[in-house]
């Protein structure tokens, strides 16, 4: 059986953005995020901690979702860990 196609206006969560697959490729800033405030959830600590490691950083266990995502972002760059070519 295979896979049924995948609607080209759906979102795709990427992991810290949320990213929709038509032609605009819309990234919400994390600072507008209505959930922003609150606590990262399991996956970006998961992957903090990773890049942490990676990046010879301490994890901030205080930091909520959108400053998490900033974070996960700025580790990425620091690393090279995570983005695309």
């Amino acid at each position: 059986m295979s896979k049924p196609e995948q609607n080209p206006s759906e979102q795709k969560n990427t992991g810290n953005q949320n990213q929709t697959t038509d032609n605009t490729n819309t990234i919400k800033d994390p600072d507008t995020w209505t959930t922003g405030e609150e606590p990262m959830t399991g996956a970006q600590h998961s992957y903090l901690k990773t890049l942490s490691d990676q990046a010879g950083e301490e994890v901030d266990e205080s930091l909520n979702k959108a400053e998490a995502s900033k974070k996960i972002d700025e580790l990425q760059h620091k690393t090279g860990r995570g983005l695309e070519d």
